[in-house]
């Protein structure tokens, strides 16, 4: 498998486990890496997950009821260096029995990652590029402010 396929997983596979409501195994994905929150907050990625379960909304299913949907990534990689970088953008749709179906959230994930023991894993996340925000309410326990752009 490529180095930018594997990157790109790494993306596709944090959508899934958040959606899956399994923040541990979205969480573990981030171990060694630091994480930019809102407001310039830096944190150890593995606590992530303490994160998450103080702001995502959890349902009866186990679920947030959320699809994060990752595009347009740009994956550059420094092979010889075993470094590489990511910029996408994601959209989060949700569905509830209050909300129906629509995006309540876009923005950006700024990605780096580095190769270890021959797997590439995130060495940092920018958690922060929030460019548009709908109707948050039935995801989050807190208030995000779009970024201005």
């Amino acid at each position: 498998m490529s180095a930018a396929t594997a990157i790109t997983n790494l993306l596709y596979l944090y959508a899934e486990r958040i959606d899956a409501g399994d923040f541990e195994g979205a969480a573990a994905l981030f171990t060694g890496a630091r994480v930019k929150l809102a407001g310039g907050q830096e944190i150890d990625g593995a606590d992530l997950v303490g994160q998450w379960r103080d702001w995502v909304r959890v349902y009866p299913c186990g679920t947030p009821r959320t699809k994060h949907v990752v595009t347009n990534a740009i994956v550059e990689v420094d092979e010889a260096a075993g470094t590489a970088t990511s910029r996408s953008y994601y959209t989060v749709f949700q569905q509830t029995e209050i909300l129906p179906l629509q995006p309540i959230c876009t923005g950006r994930y700024h990605d780096s990652f580095v190769r270890e023991d021959g797997r590439w894993r995130f060495a940092t996340r920018d958690y922060s590029l929030i460019d548009y925000v709908g109707d948050l309410s039935q995801h989050l326990k807190l208030s995000v402010p779009a970024q201005e752009n």
